[in-house]
């Protein structure tokens, strides 16, 4: 499922004779992770001399995360600790930390989220993939910290964290990242458009790669939610909310309304678009 970052219109208070001023704007790309993943920085210093070195910095804390946590590397400390070879305690503090982040998520989502129930025909093996990549996201975008002015979007795989920067000046809230949702019918089509100025989206499917998630309860495949994008303050949450939504299938209707300060839409198998908003 993919998701876009957008610019926003020019703020609808300027003057009609007087033209807007753009705010800076730069953008990189890198594939990591088996996914192109993009920066976008705008605003004040976003062409500055202290911006490419902390994108660079922020490619290679994901790259990091790529070698140590992916299950298609050998020796990864996830695959050393799927075949036994390694043991929780000795590994990374990074990997304990995703280890109890998945034991939150499997508790906060009453196990629908269960990340040892989610390799087809291997229960019981630990694989936190449908966690770790916003996790990484998340701590890779510690590296803008010092970047004090322009605000930024990651995207990744479909999911895009929002980090506001200064104010670029008066109806700088005009200025708000536009996140594209793509319709899991017809790929080519936009669904929905989402502003945003600070927290994540996240869209989890079967549009892309077909029915890999699966119910931990039946081991089964599933297939009666399409996408489920998830809107909230925190990328990894949102994350994990919209593949327990696909998870849950058509109950997920009604569980969304649990998701306290999070809004989101869900499209069903039947065509069915079901669209929320829980205030914070």
């Amino acid at each position: 499922m993919t998701t876009g970052v957008h610019e926003a219109p020019a703020p609808a208070s300027a003057s009609a004779t007087e033209p807007a001023t753009e705010p800076e704007h730069r953008a990189w790309v890198e594939q990591i992770m088996g996914m192109p993943i993009s920066v976008h920085l705008r605003g004040a210093g976003a062409r500055g001399s202290a911006a490419e070195p902390a994108v660079a910095a922020l490619f290679a804390d994901l790259r990091a995360a790529e070698a140590m946590f992916s299950t298609y590397r050998d020796d990864s400390q996830i695959s050393r600790i799927q075949r036994g070879e390694l043991d929780l305690a000795d590994a990374d503090p990074a990997v304990r930390e995703v280890h109890r982040l998945c034991e939150v998520a499997l508790i906060r989502t009453d196990g629908w989220f269960d990340a040892w129930n989610a390799v087809p025909g291997r229960p019981g093996v630990f694989d936190p993939t449908g966690l770790v990549k916003t996790w990484a996201v998340g701590r890779a975008a510690r590296m803008l910290d010092h970047l004090p002015g322009p605000s930024a979007a990651i995207g990744a795989g479909g999911d895009v964290l929002i980090r506001p920067g200064a104010l670029i000046g008066p109806g700088a809230d005009a200025y708000a990242w536009r996140v594209g949702i793509e319709d899991p019918r017809d790929r080519t089509r936009i669904l929905a458009t989402v502003p945003l100025s600070d927290g994540g989206v996240a869209t989890s499917g079967i549009a892309a790669r077909g029915a890999h998630i699966l119910d931990p309860h039946t081991g089964e495949a599933v297939t009666e939610v399409l996408s489920a994008t998830v809107i909230g303050p925190s990328l990894l949450w949102a994350d994990v909310w919209a593949t327990t939504a696909v998870a849950r299938g058509a109950a997920a209707v009604d569980w969304v309304a649990t998701l306290h300060g999070t809004s989101g839409m869900l499209v069903l198998a039947d065509g069915t678009i079901r669209r929320w908003s829980n205030e914070p």
